[in-house]
């Protein structure tokens, strides 16, 4: 029988400590052996072929069927750990809140806890009439995300 424990050891072989880290490994009751991963730089095909590899290789003499898929962890795909936030620096983000609330921003810092968003927001003025547009920071804790986004421009 495959486990994710096994897969998760030959992974973790290949890809030690490196650039490319796992952000999902499904295995399915009938084995079908599923693999995303980011990258800080991003992740190319050839990185994908050399995982997929050295796990089938591994698992071609255990004598268990399998299917196996690795790909990258796709630009519409919510980011799902903080260290996929540093190549998204000055990128607009969709984050959803766990209270169900929906905030947008440009991601201007982030760190082990928490982001930074910036927006512009059209304000009465303080005093007179009339709007100016003020530039505002939002810190989001990473436990207070349900989802987040990076929106993509066409």
């Amino acid at each position: 029988m495959i486990t994710k424990e096994h897969i998760s050891e030959l992974i973790a072989e290949h890809l030690g400590n490196g650039p490319i880290f796992v952000t999902g490994l499904r295995i399915s009751s009938d084995n079908q052996i599923t693999i995303f991963l980011d990258g800080d730089d991003g992740v190319t095909i050839k990185d994908c072929v050399g995982l997929s590899r050295h796990i089938e290789k591994s698992l071609d003499g255990k004598g268990a069927d399998f299917a196996l898929d690795v790909s990258s962890h796709g630009a519409t795909t919510p980011l799902v750990m903080p260290r996929q936030y540093k190549k998204h620096i000055g990128r607009e983000l969709e984050i959803k809140l766990e209270d169900g609330t929906k905030t947008e921003g440009s991601l201007v810092e982030f760190n082990e806890d928490e982001l930074v968003l910036e927006n512009t927001v059209r304000e009465n003025k303080p005093i007179g009439k009339g709007k100016v547009t003020v530039t505002k920071q939002q810190k989001i804790k990473y436990n207070q995300i349900k989802e987040s986004k990076v929106k993509l421009k066409f």
